[in-house]
């Protein structure tokens, strides 16, 4: 999506939806969708980026949004994730807010070691590694945060992940498998990045996340979150959260 006509650039957010071809396996779509939707219910002007491997990079990037994808995928694109891996850092030790799902959340780390040997390198943006196992994780998942509280979704990966010491975990795992079958931690944390294997989508499901990016975003780039919320917004802030209070309280419930 390109820059649309009529953006009042004093209350625009750019969007970065990364590798939306190769890294979208469950959906995670979504994710873009969600966070465009909340940006516009607060008043701001959201502008999607997509970038595939060989696309301009974006003078701009306010959010960046990654999903998830098989082996072939993260080895599709590993050639040019890593030439834009000095721009990443950037924007992380900018403070831009990223969340990034599953196969992007591996390549975040220190490298992908896949089950038949082939070791993908990462950005290094998280200390941590994830080596393949015949042990498939699957299923629906809840997992309690100290900033987000209760949070759902779904995973499905054969890649178990490893925190190296001092890397901060997203979450720790009520119900589910999550980084690994080790710890019962899940996810990862530095600065304003989440990294973390629930698809299904998760930000549909969990608001508080989508605020959170939304919120930072508005902070780094115009020294506050100021959102202008209409009747007509307000509305929608509350349907969108009764919708995803109720589709928690069906994955909260539902088996593995």
């Amino acid at each position: 999506m390109g820059d649309p006509q009529g953006i009042n650039n004093d209350r625009r957010l750019d969007v970065l939806s990364l590798y939306p071809k190769d890294m979208n396996i469950y959906g995670d779509s979504g994710n873009v969708l969600t966070v465009t939707r909340r940006i516009e219910c607060y008043g701001y002007q959201p502008v999607v980026h997509s970038y595939n491997q060989g696309d301009a990079w974006p003078n701009h990037i306010d959010i960046v949004l990654g999903g998830g994808g098989q082996d072939s995928g993260q080895r599709k694109i590993q050639d040019d994730f890593m030439a834009r891996s000095d721009q990443l850092h950037a924007l992380v030790e900018a403070g831009t807010p990223m969340l990034v799902v599953c196969g992007l959340y591996q390549l975040f780390g220190k490298y992908f070691e896949t089950i038949d040997g082939y070791r993908i390198p990462g950005i290094g943006i998280f200390d941590a590694i994830t080596v393949g196992r015949k042990k498939r994780l699957i299923g629906n998942i809840v997992e309690d945060s100290s900033d987000f509280g209760t949070i759902v979704g779904y995973e499905n990966h054969s890649g178990q992940t490893f925190l190296r010491e001092g890397t901060e975990p997203l979450a720790s795992v009520k119900q589910g498998e999550g980084n690994n079958l080790d710890d019962s931690t899940e996810g990862a944390r530095v600065n304003n990045v989440i990294g973390t294997y629930l698809h299904g989508s998760l930000l549909p499901k969990n608001p508080e996340i989508s605020d959170f990016l939304i919120r930072r975003a508005a902070e780094l780039r115009y020294g506050a979150f100021e959102p202008v919320i209409t009747p007509e917004s307000g509305a929608n802030i509350e349907r969108l959260d009764r919708f995803a209070n109720r589709a928690r309280k069906v994955a909260e419930s539902r088996p593995r």
